[in-house]
This record gives C-alpha cells, structure tokens and sequence, in this order.
C-alpha cells in the first residue's frame, strides 16, 4: 500500500515538471449534419446549406495536441466535402477536404469521419466546404488554443471574440456559378458583405447587425477571418486602433494599426484595448473590398457597433452621439495593402522560433492570373470579345479529375487521371506585368508537380496583367510556408533575391500575390500526400487557377502516409 502511494505521489511531482505528460492532448469528436435551413436577410429569404442549421456554422475548439474527429453526414442532395484550412494534417491527408484532390465528395445520405491530429499549432483558423461554391454557406471557426498550462507570448486578452467576414448573396450561390461557367461570363456578385452572417444597417431591409459590447479599459482578443468567396476587404473601427499578435494561426511580432487588410482564407488576431473614458457609447466598424480588377464586384460597404457597456464601477458613459463611418482607404487603395502586409514580421522567440529554410534544392517560378478559352461550336460567349474566362497557374488551367488523386496516386492508378509535367517555369515567357500578349488562350491538364520527401522548396509567383492586374490569394494546403518577399513588377532572379528575408519572414497558409507584383514563399516539403494550392478567390478556383504538389513517402514510418480510412467516400 506504502509502495502504491510513494508511486502516485511521484506520478504526481513529476507531472508538476513535465506538463506535455500531465497534459497531454485529448479526443475531441464533433458531428457535423449537412442540412437545408431557411435564412433571411436584406427581406430575402431563401433555402440553404448550412452545418447542423447554423448560419455560419458551430465552432470547433481544440487544443494544441489535441485529436479532432468529426463525423460528417450529408442529409441533402448537393455532393460536399469539409476542409480544415490550414491544419497540417501530418499524415492525415485523407482528411484535408478538398474534392477530388484528397477525396472524392460525400454523397447524399452518406457520412464521412475526419480524424486529425493538431501538431504543433495555435490560434484561429476556419473550416470550410470545398466544392463548387458551397462554402458561401458552410464555413465556421476552428480555434486551436496553446496546451493547457501555456500562456500567449502577449498579455492575455479578458474576453475572446471570434468574427468571421463572409458574403452574402439573394440567389443561389450553385446556380451563379454554373450559369457563369455556362455563358463564360464573369458570375453575378454577392448582396451585402456580413460579420458573423449579420449585414449590417448599410443596406436596405437589412435587421442583423453585428454587435461588438466591450467595457471600458478592458483588452480584448478579436479572431478574425476572412470566409468571403470573393473578397479581400479592408477593416477599420471608428477612432480605435489595434495590436496584430498572429496571423495564420502563426505568432507574429505584434504592431499596432488602424486600419486591416484581410484576404479571404486568411486569419489575423488583433488585441483592441477598449477606451477607459469613451466619448461616446457606440462607435461604428465597417468593411468594404479591396479590389483592381476589370471585372464587377461587389462594390458595398458593411457595417457594425462596437458598444460600450456600463462597468460595475464608477464610469459613466456619455449618451450616444452622431456615428460617423470610419474612413476607409479607395476600393483599389494597392499601396495601403502593400504597406500593410510588409509589416508582419514573425515572431521568432526561443519559443516560436522561425525555421525558415536557409538552403534550397528546388525553385519554381508560376505565373498566376487570368486569361480565356475558346467557346464551343455554335454557342455565344459572354467573356473577353466572344470567349470565356479562364485562369491558370503557368498558364495551365486546372482540369478537376472524375476520381481523387490522392486515392489514384497512393493505389498507384494514376494512368488517366493525372501526369506529373506541370512546368516549373513558364513555357512561353513574356513581360507579365506589361502590355499583355495577343495570344492568352490557356491550356488545360491535370497536372502535378512531384517532390521528394524534406526538399526544400522556394517558389516565386508573379501576378499577370492579363485581363487586368489584380491581387490574387494564393492558399497551399498541407504546409505552412514563409514569405521572404515580394514587390511590384516582374521578378528579376539578378537583383530580387538579395532582398530575401530569411531571418525572421511571416509564416501563412495563404499569401495575397501583388497585384502586378510577385510574392516568394519558402517550405520544406515534410508532409507526404497530395497538396492543393489555388487561388482563394472561389471564382478563380473555377476557372482553373489551381494545381497540386505530390510530397513523396520519406524512408521513416512517421514520413510516410497512412493507408485511406476504411469509410472513405468512393465517386
């Protein structure tokens, strides 16, 4: 009995110094009910998928370690599939999402069970569908808190706020997009912007407002994410400023600004300190797009109040008087982005340090934009002089295959589905940023690129001025990856890399490629599987602006992928 107690009393004293033993991660299982639900703004209302009725849809929350299983039941006729965007996944491909890359879709009353591992990673990330432009409606945050016992490299915040930006459209978001690949024209754009699916009193017959209620001197912690399908958007809340602390679920060093800019697929924590003596009682926040392009956009502005509530001390809040919009730079404000984006710095504490790599054993130089298609026979199109949109990665427009290729290439069935020559540099190279050429017809394959495991990548993507120059974010599944540069122009091989950060880059899953500029990312290819990378505007995705990188098996058995889980789902 003595021996049984001087056990458990060492058990004890060693878990005080050893906390990744005392606290080790835990099994968390979500479920997931793929189902119609009937929403109404703006005096809309209309039919819709949502996760479980919710609008956006539930929050997962984990922690650093933890395992997250959810099991997704498709209760309604519209094939999906769900994508944890930005989660590793290290060795868990079969559960990144994406359909027919890692999986083929979940069919109508079929199920499927996500099951990963968070390794190595905290902050605020989003899960989203990924099919067609399902994720209008099926998106929701993924908060990864540190292990329990580890504190935030910052003050800790006294209040939490997830606010997730999205769009919101009248019409069925299926039926824009296939009438637009139908006609080739560009797709009608969304009706109202939205914090938290609440549009705001900017627009008519608009009763949802997003409510931000702080208290007076108290420090807050505000997880935003940038779920819109189309949209970049700028940030701004009336005479108040913020501290960025992470973006990407990656700490950065914290700076202060008052003004955000925030692509769709990226995340950024900022702490807004709260005014010990407002002057007034409510303040109004609003969003409204960045945007360069040639095309139509949704050119509106959302609103919302951050509210002051009484404090159970002595503070008096002054009544409320007239709101005023916070200013907000012009919709195609380039400089702004480019001034705000070059302040994110990583880290790089002893703790988080930035590992980028200092070597590299492969270079890819992509060309990302747009272009066109021939119509078909017979048929009138509505995009550039009688054609239709396109867009490519080194002018290859992504063809999705029938099966998934994951599946095709770990069964070794890849003959038909996909080849492994996507180019490694522009096959026709031409002045990108310049007067565009005649020629922009795309082609289009499916095509991989191949790596070994643990090569060290780096990969230059230069923006086209083809069809107009415009920002696009570009979002690598399965990695992080640093952004050691960027800037305007062509890329020169001779003088840019000099310029290179390799100290102390940002850490993303998705980087906005300048608009008539390039952007260089570093990473090391640690994870084996098949990897998307697109561009996150939905739009994009659908007229090719995708590829896929396969990441060999290394020789270990933790470098090596898992066979399939037994219920994935078949095409």
């Amino acid at each position: 009995m003595r021996s049984l107690f001087l056990s458990a009393l060492l058990l004890a004293v060693m878990s005080c110094f050893l906390p990744e033993v005392a606290h080790a991660g835990i099994t968390r299982h979500y479920t997931f009910n793929i189902e119609m639900k009937s929403e109404t703004r703006l005096c809309h209302t209309k039919r819709m998928i949502t996760v479980n009725g919710k609008f956006p849809g539930p929050r997962i929350v984990a922690r650093e370690g933890d395992r997250v299983i959810v099991k997704v039941v498709n209760h309604v006729s519209n094939n999906i599939s769900i994508h944890w965007h930005g989660i590793r996944q290290l060795q868990s491909g079969w559960a990144d999402g994406p359909s027919y890359i890692t999986q083929c879709p979940i069919q109508t009353n079929q199920s499927y069970v996500y099951n990963f591992t968070i390794t190595g990673q905290r902050g605020t990330l989003f899960w989203h569908a990924h099919i067609s432009w399902l994720r209008a409606t099926v998106y929701g945050p993924l908060i990864i808190f540190p292990k329990r016992g580890v504190p935030y490299p910052f003050a800790k915040p006294d209040k939490e706020v997830p606010m997730l930006f999205g769009e919101w459209f009248n019409a069925d978001t299926e039926a824009i997009i296939s009438q637009a690949l139908q006609t080739g024209g560009g797709p009608n754009v969304s009706d109202a912007y939205t914090i938290n699916g609440k549009p705001g009193p900017l627009y008519n017959c608009s009763s949802d407002t997003f409510k931000l209620k702080v208290t007076p001197g108290k420090t807050y912690l505000l997880r935003l994410i940038n779920a819109a399908l189309n949209d970049e958007l700028f940030f701004r809340i009336a005479n108040h400023s913020f501290t960025v602390v992470e973006a990407d679920a990656v700490y950065v060093k914290p700076f202060k600004t008052d003004i955000l800019v925030i692509a769709p697929g990226q995340t950024t924590n900022v702490l807004l300190k709260a005014k010990p003596n407002p002057h007034k009682s409510t303040y109004l926040m609003a969003a409204r797009p960045y945007f360069t392009g040639q095309g139509t956009f949704d050119n509106t502005t959302m609103a919302g109040f951050l509210e002051y509530v009484q404090s159970s001390g002595n503070i008096t809040l002054p009544k409320n008087l007239t709101l005023s919009l916070p200013t907000l730079p012009a919709i195609n404000a380039t400089s702004v982005v480019a001034n705000f984006s070059q302040k994110f710095r990583h880290l790089n504490s002893r703790q988080y340090p930035a590992q980028v790599p200092q070597t590299v054993q492969k270079r890819f130089f992509f060309t990302v934009g747009l272009g066109n298609s021939p119509c078909s026979k017979n048929q009138t199109c509505q995009g550039p002089n009688g054609t239709k949109f396109a867009a490519s990665v080194n002018n290859v427009s992504f063809a999705l295959p029938s099966t998934a290729l994951l599946q095709s290439y770990f069964f070794k069935k890849s003959n038909g589905v996909f080849t492994t020559d996507f180019p490694a540099t522009p096959l026709r190279p031409f002045n990108y940023t310049g007067t565009p050429p005649n020629k922009t017809f795309v082609s289009n394959g499916t095509k991989v690129v191949v790596l070994p495991f643990n090569t060290s990548v780096e990969l230059v993507m230069q923006g086209t001025s083809i069809l107009g120059a415009e920002s696009h974010p570009l979002h690598l599944h399965g990695f992080n990856f640093y952004v050691v540069g960027q800037g305007f122009g062509n890329f020169n091989q001779s003088t840019d890399p000099a310029k290179f950060n390799l100290v102390d880059p940002v850490e993303r899953n998705t980087v906005g490629v300048p608009a008539a500029g390039w952007v260089a990312i570093r990473f090391l290819a640690d994870n084996p599987g098949v990897w998307f990378m697109h561009c996150h505007f939905d739009v994009h995705l659908s007229w090719g602006l995708k590829m896929a990188w396969i990441v060999q098996d290394g020789k270990l058995p933790n470098q090596k992928l898992p066979p399939p889980p037994s219920d994935l789902p078949k095409c």
